[in-house]
């Protein structure tokens, strides 16, 4: 069996998984399983006020996890840089993503990986992954398969080898008000498209 398909059995499961994406390596489990994302944050000793990426496979499958879409947003943002290494803040559709990922907000990130393995990953388990780096809180962003700290390998229950492309963090923008705002400049440079 290849380590794709293992890995989204064990994430149907309730597990967690490393595996990479364009950006770093990530960790994550499927979102809708509230006792894998309570040990997701036990593993990565991150602070429950603190909210993490959700990685979605499509426009499509965002669409059911956020409250309506804008059409401005639409068209500079998801249509040019998705999939890609852009994560946008919207507000959140809260029945439907758990509290700990919003770190207690209304509002969640989302991003399309450009990366074929992530997208299996979401695409196989059918719905969106947490998709936050593979590292403990605080310490450095795995961008390499050799990067990923030993210790935290050994405390979840798969891992996916593979190569980032990017080797740079996404670029955040929150877009739940006007002007929008980059909350993290990473990979992508979209002042130019926000400043249209």
């Amino acid at each position: 069996m290849d380590d794709v398909t293992e890995a989204i059995r064990v994430l149907k499961k309730g597990g967690i998984v490393i595996f990479p994406t364009d950006t770093a390596f990530g960790i994550g489990c499927r979102i809708d399983d509230e006792e894998a994302v309570k040990r997701l944050f036990r593993i990565r000793k991150r602070p429950e006020n603190k909210a993490v990426p959700v990685l979605v496979s499509s426009l499509h499958m965002a669409q059911k996890y956020v409250q309506e879409i804008q059409q401005d947003v639409v068209e500079k943002l998801i249509k040019p840089y998705w999939p890609g290494a852009l994560t946008i803040v919207l507000a959140s559709r809260n029945d439907r993503v758990p509290e700990l990922v919003r770190g207690g907000t209304d509002t969640v990130g989302v991003r399309v990986p450009d990366h074929l393995t992530a997208l299996a990953l979401i695409n196989g388990v059918g719905v969106p992954l947490l998709g936050t780096s593979a590292n403990f809180a605080g310490e450095a962003t795995p961008y390499a398969f050799e990067d990923l700290d030993e210790e935290l390998v050994k405390q979840v229950d798969y891992v996916v080898p593979g190569v980032c492309h990017v080797k740079q963090a996404s670029t955040v923008i929150d877009c739940t008000k006007k002007p929008w705002k980059i909350l993290r400049p990473g990979y992508l440079d979209v002042r130019l498209k926000i400043e249209d």
